[in-house]
């Protein structure tokens, strides 16, 4: 079985079903007279935290798969690659990103990366692609169990990126809700509520293909009416660069004033938001 084939097959078809919802939402928006110079400029920042996400995830990924083999080579088992052990990893790489999701919201080192991708005002299949650049560190150490598990390193990066690929499509206000299916996966209702910087949106919906783990683990939120997307606090920037270090200079402000390690520690791995509380 060619796992590398496949990978890139699937990460294809939901590029492409991606695409085309872009497409319809750019289409919509000019029948609509609603694609302002303001709109098109958060895409391109949100595109543009691609260029140093791609160069930096180029050596994670070669790392994540060497570290991954190194590992493989002293388990004393190892989980064949099948069908079934495909479809057993991908079910693990979700509840894996549930809680690499969940933890980079509660601890603000790795929420520095990850409140890029939530520091838009809109909601698009661009906002899919804005992505911290550092954030494929916290996701390759996340994986580790997988490895240790006895899956080999294409199983776990198939995993990876399947879980990924599948987000591509959730990122839109084009779809409404889904039915029955709004039960089990993770739909784009779920996911604007994820996006949302409404008090009662806040951190919830943390799944990437089931929703289910957000039912089981008490983060579940319906979507009730449209949110507010983008950051809790007053951010609205279309400049590349503060969009890529958005919570750098505020929390080097914080690690600046503090007095000892032990509020050094506290401002990088508490959750974000309590340094001003304190």
């Amino acid at each position: 079985m060619n796992v590398e084939n496949l990978t890139t097959q699937i990460d294809e078809v939901f590029f492409l079903i991606g695409a085309a919802i872009l497409l319809i939402e750019i289409a919509e928006m000019a029948f609509k007279g609603e694609f302002r110079a303001k709109t098109f400029g958060e895409m391109l920042a949100s595109a543009s935290t691609q260029l140093p996400y791609l160069l930096v995830e180029t050596f994670i990924l070669t790392g994540a798969y060497g570290l991954y083999w190194i590992i493989a080579q002293g388990m004393p088992w190892a989980i064949p690659v099948t069908w079934w052990s495909l479809v057993l990893i991908v079910v693990l790489a979700d509840i894996t990103y549930y809680w690499e999701h969940r933890i980079a919201h509660e601890v603000r080192i790795l929420w520095t990366q990850h409140a890029v991708h939530h520091s838009s005002r809109d909601m698009n299949i661009i906002t899919g692609v804005r992505f911290g650049p550092f954030e494929g560190v916290w996701s390759l150490i996340a994986h580790l169990p997988l490895a240790l598990m006895g899956f080999a390193p294409e199983a776990i990066i198939f995993g990876v990126i399947v879980v990924l690929a599948y987000q591509t499509w959730i990122h839109t206000e084009l779809i409404g809700k889904l039915g029955p299916l709004e039960w089990v996966l993770n739909t784009p209702s779920h996911h604007r509520v994820h996006h949302g910087c409404d008090d009662k949106y806040l951190d919830k919906n943390y799944g990437g293909i089931l929703i289910v783990w957000d039912r089981l683990w008490g983060t579940f939120q319906e979507e009730e009416e449209t949110p507010r997307y983008g950051l809790k606090r007053d951010f609205d920037t279309r400049n590349p660069i503060k969009v890529w270090f958005s919570e750098w200079p505020e929390l080097i402000r914080d690690i600046r004033r503090a007095q000892s390690f032990g509020q050094v520690w506290s401002i990088l791995f508490r959750a974000p938001g309590h340094a001003s509380k304190d």
